[in-house]
């Protein structure tokens, strides 16, 4: 939160800002004085000392200029009556008059609200992500001079009331691109899939070139149910701090896939100012790395933090950030450099080739992996046929929305899935069944898995048992999810 005080004394006229204002901050006397000129509002004609507190915070952001405008305004004693404590005000200036949107409106109104503000006076163009807030009341500004009529001239706007927060009509993600029912044959991948999504797990494909490992990490978005009112509170926060367009409401979850060629900061975040990358613009959705040996090592090594924690920090030597970051991650890979070892065409690597492509990935980003799954060559004559797809698909999202409600009541917390358990709470709600625990150990016994992959096996089971609708694990599913595991250890 940050104060902004204003003093006028009788020197030559000028605005002067003080307290650690960037740039972007600073410029914003020359906006306010074109605001002023073109709303026909009088500006002091005095030294005006504009000061934001606390001073030893930098401040990086042009959502200062509408309260530095109302500053001045009660400095100057054109508002006759003191303005209440619980009030912010939030927009940037044109020099037209207009209050322009700002990035992270969200996280202010939310952070606001925290510390007691009710009433948030914001553009009118971020109206729209502010009604997500629940229990705040926003006054939508349009122009400088709606708002000095507002304060000084009694002519007031309308407020607006979010209540419990706005909701809004989702489109389904089964809408819009790739479906399973769009992959032939590969029923185990699919099931994979179906347990990933019901879960929250992540996975991982492997298999030759053109057997469709990226078509079923595309379907992935396809099965996932829509975002909740919080889900889409937290993404559409997220995306404004990191995106252009950061007026608009994110309603369906993300699908990230960027490129292995994708620089280190884009992927994890950071900069000059620190921004969200792709690993927290996938939260609550799908984090795609296509051909996953191809990226750059620093880069997988960074994502040993969100696999584990569901958040990443980022720390440089001015700032700190911590991002949010629970995703299901899908990634690919080759067998090997051609793609073709183990399958029907002669591969051309040698065993030197293929351990040194393997050894890309490092041991503990594969461990903290849940599913693994070979992708095998699809009968060229099943490819053209054409079949009806629609059932196959709502089959699909049915089983994985039952097993996400029973998981919500498990937890009382529709946000948490079973990946995101904790030892604590896998201890007292998987419910292992005697046989099942005594399947889950001589397999672990048998396949020197570690202590996180055992704890991670339970887990998947835990899911596997969710779709079928069973209360206890059973041994059938702890033998189904040790089928998922690397073929090393199998």
């Amino acid at each position: 939160m940050v104060d902004i005080e204003c003093h006028l004394s009788n020197n030559l006229p000028t605005i002067i800002i003080v307290g650690s204002a960037s740039t972007a901050v600073a410029e914003a006397k020359e906006r306010i004085r074109g605001a002023f000129a073109t709303s026909h509002i009088m500006l002091p004609r005095k030294r005006v000392t504009i000061n934001l507190a606390p001073a030893d915070i930098p401040k990086a952001d042009s959502g200062f200029d509408l309260a530095i405008a109302v500053a001045i305004l009660l400095a100057n004693g054109q508002i006759a009556t003191a303005l209440d404590q619980d009030q912010a005000f939030i927009g940037e200036l044109g020099l037209d008059g207009s209050v322009r949107a700002v990035r992270g409106i969200i996280g202010k109104i939310l952070i606001g609200r925290e510390r007691g503000i009710k009433t948030f006076f914001i553009p009118t163009d971020n109206l729209e992500q502010a009604q997500l807030v629940p229990k705040v009341e926003i006054v939508p500004v349009a122009s400088f001079s709606q708002l000095y009529s507002h304060l000084v001239l009694g002519s007031r706007i309308a407020s607006i009331a979010t209540g419990r927060g706005r909701r809004i009509v989702r489109p389904t993600n089964a809408a819009t691109g790739l479906r399973l029912s769009d992959v032939v044959g590969q029923d185990q991948a699919k099931r994979a899939l179906e347990i990933a999504a019901a879960g929250g797990h992540n996975l991982f494909f492997s298999g030759p070139p053109g057997t469709g490992k990226s078509m079923l990490a595309k379907a992935l978005q396809s099965v996932l149910p829509p975002l909740s009112r919080e889900e889409m509170l937290e993404v559409t926060h997220l995306h404004s701090l990191a995106s252009h367009d950061y007026e608009k409401i994110i309603n369906q979850r993300p699908f990230r896939a960027p490129h292995h060629s994708a620089s280190h900061v884009a992927v994890v975040g950071g900069g000059t100012r620190l921004r969200p990358g792709e690993i927290s613009l996938a939260h609550r959705g799908v984090l795609f790395f296509d051909e996953l040996p191809e990226f750059d090592r620093n880069t997988l090594e960074a994502l040993r933090q969100p696999l584990e924690d569901q958040v990443i920090s980022l720390a440089r030597a001015k700032e700190t950030a911590e991002y949010p970051a629970n995703f299901i991650m899908v990634a690919t890979a080759n067998p090997c450099p051609c793609g073709y070892f183990g399958s029907a065409r002669n591969c051309t690597c040698t065993d030197a080739d293929r351990s040194r492509y393997a050894s890309r990935i490092s041991g503990p980003i594969m461990d903290r992996i849940d599913l693994y799954c070979h992708v095998h060559s699809v009968n060229h004559r099943s490819l053209l046929t054409q079949r009806t797809s629609s059932e196959e698909d709502q089959m699909f999202q049915q089983r994985v929305r039952k097993a996400r409600a029973i998981q919500a009541k498990r937890f009382g917390n529709a946000c948490q899935l079973n990946a995101d358990m904790t030892n604590q709470q896998l201890k007292s709600l998987a419910k292992l069944a005697p046989t099942a625990l005594k399947a889950l150990n001589g397999a672990a016994a048998n396949l020197q898995i570690s202590a996180r992959s055992y704890m991670r096996t339970v887990k998947i089971a835990r899911s596997i048992a969710d779709l079928a609708g069973s209360e206890q694990i059973r041994a059938e599913d702890i033998m189904e999810a040790f089928t998922y595991k690397p073929e090393t250890a199998q």
